[in-house]
Order: structure tokens, then sequence, then C-alpha cells
């Protein structure tokens, strides 16, 4: 059986090698014709889709691509888990409609946690939206994006899950030739506190930046912010970060570095190690991410 070592050890490999360019522009559109304006842009001018946080960081553009995630995450045994680690299985998918409007299947997948107070598995909730990208000066590297979702509880509370959320976001994204840098913010309305350790309103943001080093390597750094808006009626009284269902606790900002490698046209292999960065962070030990992107 493949563990995570395993796989974490054939995307190190990966990333040793790999040649040609992945833009973060759309071929395919479902309505109309892709962007001209776009395709028109250097390759050096093309963003590394965002790295960590894969269920709340989004950002601007409008793509069609699908994007498959694996999380190795280490909980600290000074936590309310009591130590232990989880891994989680993950494949997102997004559809350009129009080349301003996308439809983005941002969650879904497998959780399995081992920890000193879970031992489960089970499949988290399922989460979509739109987004649109009213903004997009190409010239300039500059675009702005709305969106909404919502997160069905379809999910095993066993894994922490299993919980109706309104989710609204807000991105921009701004290149300066080679380096690339993006804002994303959302804030999550609970609609029930069903998973059996509640759930809570909370917010987060993310922050990214990349740099387009050659036509086959990008190196990434991003931090990721969540905060509790309320934590009534919290068993466990600290942030799940973007893994688990639990929002409140202390505010956690964690940093990310890693990178992405584009071995062939239209293909991105990626990779990060992230830790957090405040004192109190008691859910959140290290984490590594690491994910495939196929764009059409």
């Amino acid at each position: 059986m493949i563990n995570h070592n395993t796989i974490i050890s054939i995307a190190a490999v990966s990333l040793l090698w790999g040649s040609a360019a992945m833009a973060q522009h759309t071929n395919f559109v479902l309505f109309g014709q892709p962007n001209a304006a776009a395709h028109e842009s250097p390759a050096e001018h093309r963003f590394v889709h965002p790295v960590t946080a894969p269920f709340e960081h989004e950002d601007a553009f409008v793509t069609t691509d699908v994007r498959a995630w694996y999380l190795y995450h280490d909980f600290p045994s000074s936590g309310s888990l009591a130590g232990g680690s989880g891994y989680g299985l993950a494949a997102q998918i997004r559809l350009a409609l129009t080349d301003s409007i996308q439809l983005v299947a941002y969650k879904d997948g497998y959780l399995n946690l081992d920890t000193g107070l879970i031992d489960a598995d089970g499949l988290v909730d399922v989460g979509a939206g739109l987004k649109w990208n009213f903004y997009q000066d190409w010239e300039n590297q500059l675009h702005v994006s709305v969106g909404a979702g919502y997160e069905f509880k379809l999910g095993n509370g066993k894994v922490l899950n299993n919980d109706d959320e309104l989710r609204l976001w807000v991105s921009a994204n701004k290149g300066f030739d080679r380096l690339h840098l993006g804002l994303n913010a959302n804030v999550f309305l609970a609609d029930e506190k069903t998973n059996g350790l509640g759930n809570s309103d909370r917010f987060s943001w993310h922050l990214h930046a990349d740099y387009y080093l050659c036509d086959w390597f990008s190196p990434v750094i991003e931090f990721n912010g969540y905060h509790s808006i309320s934590d009534e009626g919290q068993v466990i009284p600290e942030s799940g970060a973007d893994l688990l269902n639990l929002g409140g606790g202390d505010d956690l900002v964690t940093v990310g570095i890693g990178g992405e490698i584009r071995p062939m046209k239209n293909v991105a292999i990626r990779a990060a190690y992230e830790m957090p960065v405040t004192d109190k962070s008691s859910l959140f030990g290290y984490r590594w991410t690491i994910s495939l992107v196929w764009s059409f």
C-alpha cells in the first residue's frame, strides 16, 4: 500500500524535470470564445494557481481545469486532538462558462484522521459556486473577481465535516512582469452546526506570490489566515483551518513555501510545505500539500 511518505517522494522526484509553460487562462469556454488578449500575453506573465489551502484559496482567473490534491496534515500533541495526523485526497473541477464566468467545484474528497481523539475516515462536504472575473486587464496584469458558493453537508461528521455553509469571496491578482501577487478573502456563514463538535461563522484571507523563473519552474510563497467571527457552541474551541469544519479558538496564520513545475503543456505539478507563524495554533503542526493541475 502506498503511504504518504511514498507520495511525497514521488512528487519530490517529479520536481527535478520538466519543460514548457502552462498559462492561467483557459483554452476552453463553454459559451462563446476564449479571451484573445489572454493568449497574446507573454509566457512570463503567467501566474501560478494557489498551492496551499485548496478548499478556500481562490484566484481571480477564469479557467477550465482539473486539480487533484493530496494533503498530509500533522496535529501537534498539545492540541485538543492529542496529536496524530490526517491525510486528504480531493479533485476540483473548474469550468469556464464564458470568458468571465466560471463554475467552481471547490470542495469534495476523502479525509482520514488518526489522532489521539479521533480515528476515522470518510467523505468531506461538497462545495461549489460561481466566480465572476469582472475586471480583466491583461496588459497591466490586473484581475479582480467575486464569487459565491455553498457547502452541502454531505460529509462524515466523524471526520469533522457535515455542515451547511454559505461562502462569499473576492480575489485580486496583480503581476509585475515575472513577479505575480494574489489576494483572496472569504466569509463563511455556517447554516447548521451538525458535525457534533460545533462550527462557526468565520473569515479567511490568503496571500500569494510566485516568480516566473523559467519556462518550467516558478517558486511560490503563500500566507493563510483563519479567524473566527463567532465561536458560540464550540466543543473544540480551536481553528480547523481549511481541513476541519471548526471555526473557534485563536487566530491562525500559516506560511507555505513551495513551487510549481510544468513538465508538459497544460500540466503542472506543485508542492508546498506549510507551518504556523502564530503562537497559538494547536491544531496545525505542519502540512505537505501536493497537487496536479491539468488545464484545457
